[in-house]
Protein backbone atom coordinates (compact mmCIF):
# COMPACT_ATOMS: atom_id res chain seq x y z
CA UNK A 1 0.00 0.00 0.00
CA UNK A 2 1.15 3.55 -0.64
CA UNK A 3 -1.58 5.73 0.85
CA UNK A 4 1.06 7.87 2.54
CA UNK A 5 3.59 8.14 -0.28
CA UNK A 6 5.57 11.35 0.03
CA UNK A 7 4.34 12.11 3.56
CA UNK A 8 6.64 12.97 6.48
CA UNK A 9 5.72 11.74 9.96
CA UNK A 10 6.98 12.09 13.52
CA UNK A 11 6.03 9.51 16.14
CA UNK A 12 6.82 10.40 19.75
CA UNK A 13 7.69 7.37 21.86
CA UNK A 14 8.29 5.32 18.73
CA UNK A 15 10.97 2.91 19.90
CA UNK A 16 8.68 0.17 21.15
CA UNK A 17 5.13 -1.04 21.61
CA UNK A 18 2.32 0.88 19.96
CA UNK A 19 4.62 3.71 18.86
CA UNK A 20 6.99 1.36 17.05
CA UNK A 21 4.09 -0.42 15.34
CA UNK A 22 2.74 2.93 14.15
CA UNK A 23 6.14 4.02 12.85
CA UNK A 24 6.52 0.81 10.86
CA UNK A 25 2.96 0.90 9.50
CA UNK A 26 3.27 4.48 8.28
CA UNK A 27 6.60 3.66 6.64
CA UNK A 28 5.07 0.57 5.02
CA UNK A 29 2.42 2.84 3.54
CA UNK A 30 5.01 5.17 2.04
CA UNK A 31 5.88 7.78 4.67
CA UNK A 32 9.32 8.87 5.79
CA UNK A 33 9.31 8.53 9.57
CA UNK A 34 11.14 10.13 12.48
CA UNK A 35 10.61 8.83 15.99
CA UNK A 36 11.59 9.93 19.45
CA UNK A 37 12.81 7.82 22.33
CA UNK A 38 13.87 8.55 25.88
CA UNK A 39 16.31 5.76 26.81
CA UNK A 40 15.83 2.85 24.40
CA UNK A 41 18.42 3.90 21.81
CA UNK A 42 19.12 0.39 20.54
CA UNK A 43 15.43 -0.36 20.11
CA UNK A 44 14.89 2.97 18.36
CA UNK A 45 17.73 2.29 15.94
CA UNK A 46 16.29 -1.17 15.26
CA UNK A 47 12.98 0.42 14.27
CA UNK A 48 14.79 2.90 12.04
CA UNK A 49 16.64 0.02 10.35
CA UNK A 50 13.30 -1.63 9.58
CA UNK A 51 11.93 1.65 8.22
CA UNK A 52 14.93 2.01 5.95
CA UNK A 53 14.56 -1.62 4.82
CA UNK A 54 11.14 -0.60 3.52
CA UNK A 55 12.85 1.99 1.34
CA UNK A 56 11.84 4.97 3.44
CA UNK A 57 13.88 7.52 5.34
CA UNK A 58 14.06 6.89 9.08
CA UNK A 59 15.36 9.00 11.94
CA UNK A 60 15.64 8.38 15.70
CA UNK A 61 15.78 11.41 18.00
CA UNK A 62 16.60 11.22 21.70
CA UNK A 63 13.99 13.35 23.49
CA UNK A 64 12.29 13.13 26.86
CA UNK A 65 8.67 14.21 26.33
CA UNK A 66 8.68 15.68 29.85
CA UNK A 67 11.35 18.18 28.77
CA UNK A 68 9.72 21.20 27.07
CA UNK A 69 12.84 22.16 25.14
CA UNK A 70 13.39 18.60 23.95
CA UNK A 71 9.81 18.29 22.73
CA UNK A 72 10.08 21.36 20.52
CA UNK A 73 13.58 20.55 19.36
CA UNK A 74 12.56 17.03 18.29
CA UNK A 75 9.70 18.35 16.16
CA UNK A 76 11.86 21.01 14.54
CA UNK A 77 14.66 18.54 13.85
CA UNK A 78 12.28 16.00 12.33
CA UNK A 79 10.83 18.65 10.03
CA UNK A 80 14.29 19.85 9.03
CA UNK A 81 15.73 16.42 8.28
CA UNK A 82 12.63 15.02 6.58
CA UNK A 83 12.12 18.17 4.53
CA UNK A 84 8.85 19.09 6.23
CA UNK A 85 6.17 17.54 8.40
CA UNK A 86 2.72 16.22 7.48
CA UNK A 87 1.82 13.91 10.37
CA UNK A 88 2.40 14.09 14.11
CA UNK A 89 1.52 11.06 16.23
CA UNK A 90 1.72 11.71 19.96
CA UNK A 91 2.38 8.21 21.26
CA UNK A 92 4.75 8.75 24.19
CA UNK A 93 3.12 7.96 27.51
CA UNK A 94 3.86 6.62 30.98
CA UNK A 95 2.07 5.07 33.95
CA UNK A 96 3.06 6.38 37.38
CA UNK A 97 1.27 6.64 40.72
CA UNK A 98 -0.48 3.29 40.50
CA UNK A 99 -2.48 2.88 43.69
CA UNK A 100 -4.58 5.00 46.09
CA UNK A 101 -4.32 8.78 45.92
CA UNK A 102 -2.67 8.86 49.35
CA UNK A 103 0.34 7.02 47.91
CA UNK A 104 1.00 9.32 44.96
CA UNK A 105 4.16 11.35 45.22
CA UNK A 106 4.51 14.84 43.80
CA UNK A 107 7.01 13.36 41.35
CA UNK A 108 4.40 10.80 40.22
CA UNK A 109 1.87 13.55 39.56
CA UNK A 110 4.27 15.95 37.87
CA UNK A 111 5.89 13.30 35.69
CA UNK A 112 2.57 11.83 34.57
CA UNK A 113 1.15 15.19 33.59
CA UNK A 114 4.42 16.34 32.04
CA UNK A 115 4.61 13.40 29.65
CA UNK A 116 0.97 12.48 29.05
CA UNK A 117 -0.48 16.00 28.85
CA UNK A 118 2.09 18.78 28.62
CA UNK A 119 4.33 16.79 26.28
CA UNK A 120 1.42 16.25 23.88
CA UNK A 121 0.48 19.93 23.97
CA UNK A 122 4.03 21.15 23.38
CA UNK A 123 4.80 18.69 20.57
CA UNK A 124 1.55 19.64 18.87
CA UNK A 125 2.23 23.34 19.33
CA UNK A 126 5.64 22.92 17.69
CA UNK A 127 4.22 20.77 14.90
CA UNK A 128 1.48 23.30 14.12
CA UNK A 129 4.16 25.65 12.81
CA UNK A 130 5.15 23.07 10.19
CA UNK A 131 1.84 21.47 9.24
CA UNK A 132 -0.13 22.70 6.25
CA UNK A 133 -3.37 21.73 4.54
CA UNK A 134 -3.85 17.98 4.75
CA UNK A 135 -1.79 17.78 7.94
CA UNK A 136 -2.67 15.33 10.68
CA UNK A 137 -2.34 15.32 14.46
CA UNK A 138 -3.16 11.94 15.98
CA UNK A 139 -2.79 11.30 19.70
CA UNK A 140 -2.77 7.96 21.48
CA UNK A 141 -5.06 8.16 24.48
CA UNK A 142 -6.64 5.29 26.42
CA UNK A 143 -10.08 3.77 26.81
CA UNK A 144 -9.61 4.63 30.51
CA UNK A 145 -10.16 8.27 29.56
CA UNK A 146 -13.87 7.53 29.30
CA UNK A 147 -14.42 4.70 31.76
CA UNK A 148 -12.39 3.77 34.85
CA UNK A 149 -13.39 0.21 35.84
CA UNK A 150 -11.09 -0.39 38.80
CA UNK A 151 -9.25 1.42 41.59
CA UNK A 152 -5.60 2.37 41.43
CA UNK A 153 -5.43 3.84 37.92
CA UNK A 154 -6.95 7.25 38.59
CA UNK A 155 -3.89 9.39 37.89
CA UNK A 156 -3.21 7.75 34.54
CA UNK A 157 -6.89 7.92 33.55
CA UNK A 158 -7.07 11.58 34.49
CA UNK A 159 -4.05 12.40 32.34
CA UNK A 160 -5.60 10.65 29.36
CA UNK A 161 -9.01 12.28 29.82
CA UNK A 162 -7.37 15.69 29.43
CA UNK A 163 -6.64 14.76 25.83
CA UNK A 164 -10.36 14.60 25.03
CA UNK A 165 -10.96 18.33 25.37
CA UNK A 166 -7.54 19.15 23.90
CA UNK A 167 -8.39 17.18 20.76
CA UNK A 168 -11.89 18.60 20.41
CA UNK A 169 -10.79 22.18 20.90
CA UNK A 170 -7.78 21.90 18.63
CA UNK A 171 -9.95 20.46 15.86
CA UNK A 172 -11.71 23.84 15.79
CA UNK A 173 -8.43 25.74 15.98
CA UNK A 174 -6.64 23.87 13.18
CA UNK A 175 -9.58 22.74 11.07
CA UNK A 176 -9.79 26.03 9.13
CA UNK A 177 -6.22 25.35 7.99
CA UNK A 178 -7.21 21.93 6.64
CA UNK A 179 -5.47 20.07 9.49
CA UNK A 180 -7.34 17.32 11.32
CA UNK A 181 -6.88 16.38 14.98
CA UNK A 182 -8.01 13.01 16.32
CA UNK A 183 -7.57 10.70 19.28
CA UNK A 184 -7.18 6.92 19.33
CA UNK A 185 -8.11 5.12 22.55
CA UNK A 186 -6.43 1.71 22.84
CA UNK A 187 -7.75 -0.78 25.32
CA UNK A 188 -5.70 -3.66 26.68
CA UNK A 189 -2.87 -4.00 24.20
CA UNK A 190 0.03 -6.42 24.55
CA UNK A 191 3.05 -4.20 25.21
CA UNK A 192 5.82 -3.84 27.78
CA UNK A 193 3.57 -1.46 29.71
CA UNK A 194 0.64 -3.90 29.89
CA UNK A 195 1.67 -7.43 28.87
CA UNK A 196 -1.01 -9.96 28.01
CA UNK A 197 0.35 -12.34 30.65
CA UNK A 198 0.92 -9.68 33.29
CA UNK A 199 -0.72 -9.07 36.65
CA UNK A 200 -4.28 -7.95 36.19
CA UNK A 201 -4.51 -9.21 32.61
CA UNK A 202 -7.22 -11.75 33.41
CA UNK A 203 -9.41 -9.03 34.93
CA UNK A 204 -8.96 -6.89 31.84
CA UNK A 205 -9.93 -9.77 29.57
CA UNK A 206 -13.00 -10.45 31.70
CA UNK A 207 -14.40 -7.02 30.73
CA UNK A 208 -14.04 -7.61 27.00
CA UNK A 209 -16.64 -9.17 24.69
CA UNK A 210 -13.63 -10.31 22.69
CA UNK A 211 -11.64 -11.69 25.64
CA UNK A 212 -8.16 -11.22 24.26
CA UNK A 213 -5.57 -8.48 24.22
CA UNK A 214 -5.09 -6.37 21.15
CA UNK A 215 -1.83 -6.13 19.26
CA UNK A 216 0.08 -2.89 18.67
CA UNK A 217 -0.61 -3.42 14.97
CA UNK A 218 -4.35 -3.13 15.66
CA UNK A 219 -3.79 0.44 16.84
CA UNK A 220 -1.36 1.21 14.03
CA UNK A 221 -4.01 0.30 11.46
CA UNK A 222 -6.49 2.95 12.53
CA UNK A 223 -3.72 5.53 12.89
CA UNK A 224 -2.66 4.85 9.29
CA UNK A 225 -6.25 5.29 8.14
CA UNK A 226 -6.59 8.60 9.99
CA UNK A 227 -3.29 9.77 8.51
CA UNK A 228 -4.39 8.95 4.98
CA UNK A 229 -6.70 10.78 2.59
CA UNK A 230 -9.39 8.26 3.47
CA UNK A 231 -9.51 9.74 6.98
CA UNK A 232 -9.82 13.34 5.79
CA UNK A 233 -13.30 13.95 7.21
CA UNK A 234 -12.62 12.56 10.68
CA UNK A 235 -11.85 15.49 12.95
CA UNK A 236 -12.10 16.16 16.68
CA UNK A 237 -13.06 12.53 17.23
CA UNK A 238 -12.05 9.69 19.52
CA UNK A 239 -11.72 6.14 18.18
CA UNK A 240 -11.85 3.42 20.82
CA UNK A 241 -10.08 0.18 19.92
CA UNK A 242 -10.51 -2.07 22.94
CA UNK A 243 -12.29 -5.27 21.97
CA UNK A 244 -15.54 -3.82 23.27
CA UNK A 245 -14.42 -3.30 26.88
CA UNK A 246 -16.09 0.12 27.02
CA UNK A 247 -19.19 -0.95 25.12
Amino acid sequence: MSRLKGKRALITGGSRGIGAAIALRLADEGADVALTYEKSRDRAQAVVARIEALGRKGLAIAADSADPAASKSAVDRAAAELGGLDILVNSAGIVRGYGPIETWTLEDIDRTLAVNVRGVILATQAAAAHLSKGGRVITIGSNLAERVPQPGITLYAASKSALLSFTRGLAHDLGPRGITVNLVHPGSTDTDMNPAMGEGADFQRSRMPIPEYGKPEDIAGIVAWLASEEGRFANGAGFTVDGGANA
